[in-house]
């Protein structure tokens, strides 16, 4: 049995930026969309990813 090795590489730039650049194409995408199911649920993944960061960003603070 092969064991396949374990990618230990850290994505490029930190937690939050990744977020911030999720919510931001997210909103981009959805503004190219017209009204619809998909354009809302890209724009609800934004603010669900927003409301990651502010939460994230509270608990940086507790410190």
């Amino acid at each position: 049995m092969i064991k396949k090795k374990r990618n230990r590489s850290r994505p490029p730039g930190s937690f939050e930026n990744r977020l911030q650049k999720f919510a931001e194409d997210s909103r981009i995408a959805a503004r190219k969309l017209p009204p619809g199911r998909e354009r809302e649920m890209l724009m609800k993944k934004a603010r669900q990813t927003e409301t990651v960061m502010e939460v994230s960003e509270w608990l940086t603070f507790r410190k």
